[in-house]
């Protein structure tokens, strides 16, 4: 029997809502879930493999604030974003602390 592998929600923002209110309530658990989907569907589209993984979202948000980051010094510095993404160098620093499959 194949096990599921389903990715963890506690870094999905599900106990960071304090709304007492049931449409409040569910407007967060629909947009927390939603975020979940639209990363595994990143997450899929990326993937040169066909068979189902398990996705970190905590790897997914530091490789997110990773790029932001290196986005903002090159602002700051007055480089050109685009050369730094073109290089093969940028996705190790994207990459850098995050658990890789």
């Amino acid at each position: 029997m194949k096990k599921k592998l389903y990715p963890r929600k506690q870094f999905t923002g599900l106990s960071d809502c304090q709304a007492r209110c049931s449409k409040a309530l569910h407007f967060h658990f629909n947009a927390a879930m939603t975020a979940l989907n639209l990363l595994k569907l990143e997450d899929r589209q990326l993937a040169s493999h066909t068979e189902r993984s398990v996705i970190s979202i905590a790897s997914w948000k530091l490789r997110q604030a990773n790029k932001h980051l290196l986005e903002r010094f090159s602002s700051i510095l007055g480089l050109d974003f685009s050369f730094i993404k073109s290089q093969p160098e940028f996705e190790t620093l994207c990459n850098y602390g995050a658990i890789l499959p």
